[in-house]
């Protein structure tokens, strides 16, 4: 083993190797051991005294790095604020977010103030620029109170996270900041939350936009840190060893992602390709078919994995960027490459497809929706021995693909009849179910938002 394998090895816990799953199995989407984990054990003595004077200093620390403006002791009030946060319990972590969010809001007072003066205006003529001092004189009223009124609406946390954003490790920081807010809105719904969350997000999209963005062309002579986060954040396609490491970022792959520079060394969202002769149909042609094609050879360009390795920009659709970015570069790289897809899991169409499938037994044979064209369902009760049992095709398949030991896929004579089903409903669920006009499957929306077809 060289130097570089030693050293992944050596600090990144790789998945053990695993046999390829059958191609009849569903693929599930995964989640990144960054996601999983907790924002922090909770403290068993949140409640102490030295627990209740750290969550004391640390929102003093705050209120300095909001409220000073002296350079040197604020670089370091942003120091100590962003230091002591991370050494907060959960729960400290949860009340301090919700002092940022509701004692550093916006004077709601002063805005209403300012509203009653600018509706007690009287509305300039439209002339008013060109006509004499009295009308310039109230446009300039409506114009200074509407400046009033933008700064008014900013809320005072806006200054920290500014401050934050140019500070050294401050982006980071923020990012992981969100992750605790989006935690703790999974648990309970707090309007001064959501509204911290909706700004915070609103600046990161800001911070984070292309334009600020690097990509790199991620290979196997890239530092040994970098290659252990690809192989701790990959979220679609677990990397099993370093030999299946090394391939994916061999001949035949591309592995692409952005970086910003104030978080060196860490992607923030990263997409894997297979370069290959035509589009695969399993995932097990991509992962384990061995060897890849020869580049010159390909003429499609696969999109197998992407990964997005920060929890706090959740929302933040940085995917569609990359893959447009993506696309463009391998273009001009490899112009015998005309052919660009995705093989992507697909969630939600087993449940859609079971609830599809219960809910048309239940209904009275009125209103009852046949799923199975008649070919099809005698085809099923034939391969499954049902044929004279009196059930009906649809129960037959809800029973198959309910079981929790998906025997039928080790039936060659099952597979073969389902296939033809079970393709045309995932059509269906993909192009023609919909809700508040978008795909209902959230892998096949994201795929749509970024061009596909």
């Amino acid at each position: 083993m060289n130097k570089k394998g030693l050293a992944v090895l050596m600090r990144t816990k790789v998945r053990p190797s695993i046999s390829p799953p059958s191609p009849n199995t569903f693929q599930k989407m995964k989640t990144s051991p960054r996601e999983s984990a907790p924002i922090s054990p909770p403290s068993t003595s949140s409640d102490s005294e030295s627990g209740i004077r750290d969550f004391t200093q640390v929102r003093d620390w705050m209120h300095s790095a909001i409220s000073m403006n002296k350079a040197e002791i604020l670089d370091a009030a942003l120091d100590e604020f962003s230091e002591g946060y991370v050494c907060l319990s959960h729960e400290s972590r949860r009340k301090l977010l919700l002092a940022l969010g509701q004692d550093y809001d916006l004077h709601r007072a002063q805005v209403r103030e300012l509203m009653k003066q600018y509706l007690d205006l009287q509305l300039p003529s439209d002339k008013a620029e060109n006509s004499g001092n009295e009308e310039e004189g109230s446009l300039s009223a409506f114009y200074r109170i509407e400046r009033n009124l933008r700064h008014a609406l900013k809320p005072m946390y806006e200054v920290l996270f500014e401050r934050l954003n140019t500070h050294p490790g401050g982006l980071k920081f923020l990012s992981d900041m969100r992750a605790d807010i989006i935690s703790i809105l999974a648990d309970e719904n707090v309007a001064s939350l959501r509204a911290l969350d909706s700004f915070l997000k609103e600046k990161l999209v800001t911070w984070l936009s292309p334009a600020n963005l690097e990509l790199h062309n991620i290979t196997w002579d890239d530092p040994a840190s970098l290659l252990e986060k690809i192989v701790a954040y990959e979220a679609v396609h677990p990397i099993s060893n370093l030999i299946d490491l090394k391939r994916r970022l061999g001949v035949g792959r591309r592995c692409f992602g952005y970086f910003h520079p104030a978080i060196p060394g860490e992607p923030l969202i990263f997409i894997e390709v297979a370069l290959m002769k035509d589009v695969a149909q399993t995932i097990q042609e991509v992962l384990w078919d061995d060897p890849p094609a020869l580049e010159c050879d390909a003429s499609c360009a696969l999109f197998y994995s992407i990964s997005s390795t920060q929890p706090g920009l959740s929302g933040i659709n940085l995917g569609k960027f990359l893959i447009k970015r993506v696309i463009d570069v391998v273009k001009k790289d490899l112009p015998n490459i005309y052919t660009f897809a995705t093989l992507s899991p697909i969630p939600g169409y087993m449940q859609w497809l079971l609830s599809k499938l219960a809910s048309s037994e239940r209904s009275t044979p009125t209103f009852r929706e046949n799923l199975l064209n008649p070919d099809e369902e005698r085809a099923i009760l034939d391969a499954s021995g049902e044929l004279n049992t009196g059930r009906s095709g649809m129960e037959v398949l809800w029973n198959l693909l309910a079981s929790k030991d998906y025997e039928w896929t080790n039936s060659m004579i099952l597979t073969s009849v389902l296939r033809a089903p079970l393709m045309r409903l995932c059509v269906r669920y993909l192009v023609h179910e919909k809700k508040r006009g978008k795909a209902l499957d959230s892998v096949a929306n994201f795929h749509l938002q970024n061009g596909a077809v």
